[in-house]
């Protein structure tokens, strides 16, 4: 029986094609990590999906660069709640949904379940919906443009192969980069920009419900439920060891700052927006208005970069529900499998991204409303969610002295809670109270 604690090199190992040799050390750590390295970006990337592109450019174009500030904090808060995954991964070999199931009981378990399955498929609807807003504006039918997406992303699971996914999709990820060229057409103001990220402040004026409602849509973007489930899950899949555990760090810290900085591009894409006062109504909409004074340029990128945004976003998610559902039922349930040895599996999974493509062509369904609305709901149920990872990490049975949480991690994570929490019920009372924040 092979030690699931062996060195980290024996990835780079299995890897090594016939003549080819590794003599240096510094060679033997980068080829270990290029083999661990995917699920870290990916998990942090794909969060860079529709909802994020309608919420970071809505934030730009309504508020300018006063909310650049909010994506500083949120860098280390992604990077420790994603490492936790990472390393609860590592130690148990198991996703998320199938922990909670075994350490807190089928209650518990039902209670995660659900939450994730019903944001996930909410969210799903939005990536759809961004994709016919966006084809919508370059002339492309929704009836077309929907369905053949939705072909498309049933095609890139059903291969039966983790790595042919995973190197496709670290492709559309790194895609982002051009975000940051939109981000220098537009020429903002530097100065600005770099004072707003690092000195919290508010657009002038009274804090109203939109306002807070915008800032938690942030939140629930930047750091959504699903995230949990997909890296676990992933980590699982990949079968990495305690040995991989710093360069599965490193990967999730790489994913984590690009994230974040292709989130502070977006917004500066829709400060160009409030700039030159355009009403905000979704950013198909203020890709088509800045052409006037940005260019095709950057109209034809936020618009593909939109749907490739979506595209992410819709492969990621499906999978974490996919992951989850079959985690609990005990069924075959890996991306190493063909479709007729985990039809439950990939059953979920097409049934997700069908159901949702279907959904979006409903007649005049208020897409923008939804996109936002959506990420408000991850917000709210991100807490509980988070709960059951603090708590897992803590749990000496499971992951021995080694591998638990130290007391400066407890310190953080609780404080994340706090906050989120605390944004939580700010909602509510907005939702509750229309004219609390009038």
């Amino acid at each position: 029986m092979t030690n699931p604690i062996q060195s980290g090199t024996a990835i780079a190992e299995r890897a090594i094609q016939p003549g080819l040799v590794v003599r240096r050390r510094w060679q033997q750590h980068l080829l270990t990590f290029l083999m661990v390295f995917g699920p870290g970006l990916i998990v942090m990337e794909a969060d860079n999906d529709a909802g994020a592109v309608s919420t970071y450019v809505q934030a730009g174009g309504q508020y300018g660069l006063h909310l650049l500030w909010i994506l500083l904090l949120l860098l280390p808060i992604t990077y420790f709640v994603q490492e936790m995954v990472a390393r609860l991964g590592i130690a148990t070999g198991k996703g998320h949904a199938a922990m909670i199931y075994e350490r807190f009981g089928k209650w518990w378990g039902h209670f995660s379940l659900f939450d994730l399955l019903l944001v996930n498929f909410l969210t799903l609807i939005t990536e759809f919906a961004a994709i016919s807003l966006a084809l919508s504006e370059m002339g492309v039918s929704p009836w077309i443009a929907v369905p053949i997406s939705a072909a498309g992303l049933i095609a890139l699971v059903v291969t039966g192969s983790y790595l042919r996914w995973e190197r496709t999709v670290i492709v559309l990820c790194l895609l982002d980069v051009v975000w940051f060229a939109l981000a220098f057409v537009v020429h903002p103001r530097w100065s600005a920009v770099a004072h707003n990220s690092f000195f919290p402040n508010l657009p002038a004026g009274p804090i109203t419900g939109d306002l807070i409602f915008l800032i938690i849509a942030i939140v629930g973007t930047t750091i959504a439920p699903w995230q949990l489930f997909f890296q676990q899950s992933c980590v699982a899949e990949k079968r990495l060891r305690f040995s991989d555990l710093k360069w599965a760090r490193l990967d999730t810290l790489i994913g984590a700052t690009f994230t974040v900085l292709v989130a502070a591009a977006m917004m500066i894409v829709g400060n160009c927006g409030f700039r030159h006062a355009i009403p905000f109504q979704d950013p198909a909409q203020v890709a088509q208005a800045l052409v006037p004074i940005a260019g095709h340029f950057v109209r034809n990128g936020i618009l593909l970069l939109m749907v490739n945004a979506a595209v992410l976003g819709t492969t990621a998610i499906s999978l974490a529900s996919a992951w989850a559902y079959g985690e609990v039922r005990g069924w075959p349930h890996s991306l190493h499998k063909k479709m007729w040895e985990a039809p439950g599996f990939y059953s979920i999974y097409i049934a997700c991204v069908a159901l949702a493509a279907a959904i979006v062509l409903v007649p005049h369904m208020p897409l923008q409303l939804v996109i936002v609305s959506v990420q408000v709901f991850a917000g709210i149920i991100l807490p509980s969610a988070i709960v059951f990872l603090q708590l897992l990490l803590n749990d000496r049975a499971l992951l021995g002295e080694r591998w638990v949480n130290r007391p400066w991690n407890n310190w953080i994570n609780w404080t994340i809670i706090v906050v989120l929490f605390a944004l939580s019920l700010l909602l509510a009372a907005q939702v509750a109270l229309p004219r609390l924040f009038s």
